[in-house]
């Protein structure tokens, strides 16, 4: 009989257990945990820099880039697209609705970053999907990014659960394979960076530290490296950029700093970046249009 009453505690506790990890999941669905994670650094942005009219005209705006990146030790010239554009997501399958009756939709911010960089050997083709909740343009919601070349295929997902921050991976390289690990939440990926600082409130020159996850859009999986790194403000020098802009510096470690221009005039398009590992990008060209057929 105590045996039986024993059961019957345990199974009421995993119940119960199960269902607070729904409801934190559920309730994550709503406020990124992300988004409370980094609160210290909330007051930096304008959380409202994408609910503007201007990005519910149903277009894209996509913005071309001539770019150089160094692979196999020597420097490639290649063109790079990012694409930011409104979508609606729905709550059951995580991605773009087909369905705009549905109850549990909730609107988003997709940057698409597309770029073939063709070596001596064969090209590279990389594609990264970032996903931020429209009135949260720091925290990320959901990522997903792909390599794809003559050796293999690599994809990388990271989801706020609502609990972690969760990262999957498929590589090809030995020693990586296929698996999973948790994330720390109060970070900014630098893959994100030339959409997040977008919103940063450019007029107060701010200055602060933040906590930033390296790169992801490569063709590895390799454990994550997290920079403390400290980030400031500055109006642009006329000679770096023709656009009056902003130059937003960040220091990720003693000679490491990435630079990112940004335009002064909203929506503070990307003009110009420049990364400690060889990595740049020259705006050549912005339009708006939908490229998706009908």
């Amino acid at each position: 009989m105590r045996n039986t009453f024993s059961l019957l505690v345990l199974g009421a506790w995993l119940l119960s257990s199960c269902s607070s990890a729904d409801e934190k999941k559920k309730e994550g669905s709503r406020t990124p945990a992300s988004a409370q994670a980094l609160q210290a650094v909330s007051p930096y942005f304008d959380q409202k820099w994408a609910m503007r009219k201007y990005w519910e005209d149903g277009l894209a705006e996509v913005a071309t880039y001539s770019a150089e990146r160094t692979v196999y030790k020597k420097k490639r010239t290649f063109e790079y697209t990012q694409i930011t554009v409104k979508e609606e997501f729905n709550q059951q399958f995580n991605v773009k609705t087909d369905d705009y009756k549905r109850a549990d939709l909730f609107p988003v911010m997709k940057i698409n970053q597309f770029c073939q960089i063709q070596t001596d050997q064969y090209p590279y083709h990389f594609l990264t999907s970032l996903f931020f909740r429209r009135d949260q343009p720091v925290a990320l919601y959901k990522m997903t990014t792909s390599s794809q070349e003559w050796c293999g295929n690599t994809f990388k997902t990271i989801v706020d659960d609502g609990v972690n921050f969760e990262q999957t991976y498929d590589s090809y390289w030995d020693g990586q394979g296929t698996g999973s690990r948790d994330l720390r939440r109060d970070v900014f990926l630098e893959d994100a960076l030339s959409y997040s600082l977008r919103a940063l409130k450019f007029e107060k020159l701010p200055s602060f530290d933040l906590v930033v996850l390296d790169l992801q859009q490569t063709n590895k999986a390799t454990p994550p490296v997290y920079y403390q790194a400290h980030l400031t403000t500055s109006a642009a020098v006329a000679a770096d950029v023709p656009t009056p802009a902003w130059r937003v510096a960040i220091k990720l470690r003693a000679g490491r700093e990435n630079v990112y221009w940004f335009a002064k005039e909203y929506p503070n398009v990307l003009l110009r970046q420049t990364t400690w590992d060889g990595r740049s990008l020259q705006l050549k060209s912005t339009r708006r249009f939908a490229y998706w057929p009908k």
